[in-house]
């Protein structure tokens, strides 16, 4: 079930997100293991083509070869790359693609930190050493049962970290959201911006956080572009986003 979550900034700036359900985040994961599982098969298919051979004969003479800490090394290392794939894509994936696995980005959803924030990488790290007890104790059922008991449907992982799991809202172009806003503008003019632009800079404030940080700064520096030569002077050195929210 889906689920919409208020957020009020630091600085009095009100918005919303919809939180994402149960079912996308499943096949989200399920998408996820999908590519686990190729990555893995693909490595086993390799190895094997390397070590084509007599299977019995180099089982023989890579024994009587390597002592026993040699064996464990290669144990360890085996299970040290079967975590990485299993966990650590999660991770790695999560703190630097903007909170999105290639899962969750198919499904439209990804992971921020409470009150919008961006997730980073001791949150991403948190929650999904969480996972690990998560799948290893019946297989995701305490997850689930958490996320539907949970009022922002959070996995254990999520309240441990300090993080939700949204719907990523797509902005709209300024010219579109421009063209919406004139057909029908509900904020008032002021000295500083236009009744239209005031409307246009809400609705970018209200969204960011879903925006892509590369995306956010661009709309965010076209938009304060508009009204900076109208501001005091002492507005005019403020960044572009923290210029938008004083207006």
């Amino acid at each position: 079930m889906d689920r919409t979550l208020a957020v009020r900034t630091p600085e009095s700036i009100a918005f919303s997100y919809e939180l994402a359900g149960i079912g996308s985040r499943f096949l989200a994961v399920a998408l996820d293991f999908a590519i686990q599982i190729g990555v893995m098969t693909l490595i086993i298919v390799v190895f094997a083509i390397l070590s084509a051979g007599d299977p019995a004969q180099k089982a023989a003479a890579a024994a009587a070869k390597s002592p026993h800490w040699a064996v464990n090394v290669a144990i360890g290392f085996i299970v040290f790359v079967v975590f990485l794939i299993l966990f650590g894509y999660f991770i790695l994936f999560e703190a630097f693609w903007n909170g999105q696995t290639p899962g969750k980005r198919a499904l439209g959803i990804r992971v921020v930190r409470d009150g919008g924030y961006p997730l980073d990488f001791t949150a991403s790290l948190v929650r999904n050493l969480i996972r690990v007890g998560e799948a290893a104790f019946g297989s995701y059922a305490i997850a689930a049962v958490s996320a539907m008991l949970s009022p922002e449907n959070k996995r254990l992982g999520d309240m441990a970290a300090g993080t939700i799991v949204v719907r990523d809202a797509r902005m709209e172009s300024p010219e579109r959201l421009l063209a919406q806003v004139r057909e029908a503008p509900s904020f008032a003019a002021t000295a500083y911006a236009s009744g239209e632009e005031r409307e246009l800079i809400h609705r970018f404030l209200d969204r960011r956080a879903g925006l892509e940080p590369q995306r956010r700064r661009w709309i965010a520096h076209q938009l304060a572009e508009r009204v900076r030569g109208r501001v005091p002077i002492e507005l005019r050195e403020l960044g572009d986003e923290e210029l938008l929210e004083r207006l």
